[in-house]
């Protein structure tokens, strides 16, 4: 079963497209941070991302959804995100790396859990704030680089969903889930 992963910086349009990947017919993930930061907000946390123990939190959603794919029917799977995504956090936000978190992501491309062409969406030159995205552009466009950069030291490829249209973005997606999903896997 083909566990592709959807990732850019926050506001890049994600949602959007799994949401379109979704109604289309495509098994999809959510992304486990924005449930993490939810329900710690509804808790009374209103800045939970500054806990130090907000990225094992992620981790620990992660794997647990993770787990329930690997229950699920078989099929092309589409995640919002993966735990490169909360070691690319880690990075940006200037916090070492737990151990879970370390582990998890040495375990993921250990195992090839996920394909290595991972789904790059680029930003779209702006971002709508929200209860949990509440950083700028500029802040914004920092991270898409570490994050970028974090996902080619841990030797995945990176496919460019450029900005434009989300059907566009969706159709681009698409095209390349039914080629690379055809690939003999290692």
């Amino acid at each position: 079963m083909p566990h592709f992963i959807l990732t850019g910086t926050p506001g890049a349009g994600k949602t959007a497209i799994l949401r379109r990947l979704e109604v289309r017919g495509h098994a999809v993930v959510e992304e486990a941070a924005t449930d993490v930061i939810a329900l710690s907000q509804a808790l009374g946390d209103p800045e939970p991302w500054r806990g130090p123990e907000f990225a094992d939190h992620v981790v620990a959603l992660q794997q647990r959804r993770q787990h329930a794919v690997g229950r699920a029917a078989p099929g092309i799977v589409v995640f919002d995100r993966s735990p490169v995504c909360t070691l690319a956090l880690s990075r940006y936000s200037g916090r070492p790396p737990s151990r879970r978190l370390l582990d998890e992501v040495e375990r993921i491309t250990a195992d090839r859990f996920y394909e290595r062409t991972v789904f790059f969406v680029r930003n779209q030159g702006y971002v709508r704030r929200t209860a949990a995205r509440r950083i700028s552009l500029d802040d914004a466009l920092i991270f898409e680089r570490i994050h970028e950069q974090t996902y080619r030291d841990q030797g995945f490829d990176l496919l460019e969903v450029p900005a434009g249209p989300l059907l566009e973005r969706v159709t681009v997606v698409e095209r390349a889930l039914g080629t690379l999903s055809e690939r003999p896997r290692p």
